[in-house]
């Protein structure tokens, strides 16, 4: 049976780390989606996150690591794709699965989009307090605290600066990205041409992986180019630059790695002894470090040559 790419690369990377996020982690790894989505829909940011973080219990809880299901949507009547039961207001109730965790932020917004929700789109998108109360009183959740559970968790974690364009450029900016808008969660799309020795969207079969520092990534199954790998992945093609420091013309090779979310700003360790073949952009793959923080730190240029036994600084 074949297995989709998009399924395995999200679902086995809940099976890859047993540790259960923080409230921090969860917020740096989908902070880029909520902004996205506001983009896109108008829907807060800061409350797209808070939601995330109150159902899906900073996305540790049985849904969100078993269905993908960060919102707590459930089925309804039109809802046709995999199920899961669970007890909630009533026992065994039925719940949407889904094939990543990133489709579950782009349902979460067309939910949003139906009728009973139309009159959140009068509130500012700045207006978090009106928007929580919103969603309660138009039948989100049941729970009569619902509104301030949402508010406090903004306010705790300063989640309505996400809201704030300016805050939202300084973000893309410093994550590297380029300032067009993402597609993130679209449907995968099989390529109308094959391309010669590269499998199917739906036939690449891969695990993800989490670095020592907790940055998401795959090995490259083989020889890849980054536009087509950004196909495969149905992400940017600006994400696989900005995440891995390079060119829309870069070819990964087979075993590579690739990473899906920004590198961090300093590695685990403090120092990097150089081996032989090293160059900067290898180590900032290997070690998930920003290449260009990693050049700052030891005052190389970009494509500066290195030494073997060469001491390198990780950290700021």
């Amino acid at each position: 049976m074949r297995i989709s790419f998009y399924f395995l690369l999200f679902c086995c990377s809940q099976l890859s780390y047993s540790a259960d996020y923080t409230r921090a982690e969860y917020i740096d790894r989908f902070q880029e989606v909520a902004i996205s989505e506001m983009k896109l829909y108008g829907i807060p940011a800061s409350i797209t996150l808070a939601q995330g973080l109150l159902e899906s219990n900073n996305g540790n809880s049985m849904l969100a690591t078993k269905a993908n299901n960060h919102f707590g949507i459930k089925c309804h009547s039109n809802w046709e794709g995999k199920r899961i039961y669970k007890d909630d207001d009533a026992k065994n109730e039925c719940f949407r699965v889904y094939s990543s965790a990133w489709e579950s932020f782009r349902d979460h917004s067309k939910f949003l989009q139906s009728n009973r929700y139309q009159f959140l789109y009068e509130f500012k998108s700045t207006d978090y307090k009106s928007w929580a109360r919103g969603l309660k009183k138009a039948g989100y959740a049941t729970d009569p605290k619902y509104p301030d559970l949402l508010i406090k968790i903004i306010e705790d974690n300063e989640l309505h600066q996400y809201d704030d364009p300016k805050f939202q450029k300084k973000i893309i900016r410093d994550e590297e990205a380029e300032t067009q808008e993402p597609e993130i969660v679209q449907e995968i799309k099989e390529p109308k041409k094959a391309t010669a020795g590269l499998p199917r969207a739906n036939e690449v079969v891969v695990r993800e992986r989490l670095s020592p520092n907790r940055v998401r990534y795959i090995l490259s199954p083989h020889h890849v180019s980054a536009a087509v790998l950004a196909h495969q992945l149905n992400i940017g093609l600006w994400q696989v630059k900005a995440y891995n420091d390079v060119q829309r013309d870069h070819e990964f090779e087979k075993g590579e790695i690739i990473y899906l979310q920004p590198k961090r700003r300093k590695s685990v360790l403090k120092t990097y002894t150089v081996k032989e073949g090293d160059t900067p952009w290898s180590i900032s793959q290997q070690e998930a470090i920003k290449l260009k923080k990693l050049l700052k730190y030891n005052g190389l240029e970009k494509g500066a040559s290195l030494e073997k036994g060469q001491s390198l600084k990780m950290q700021p």
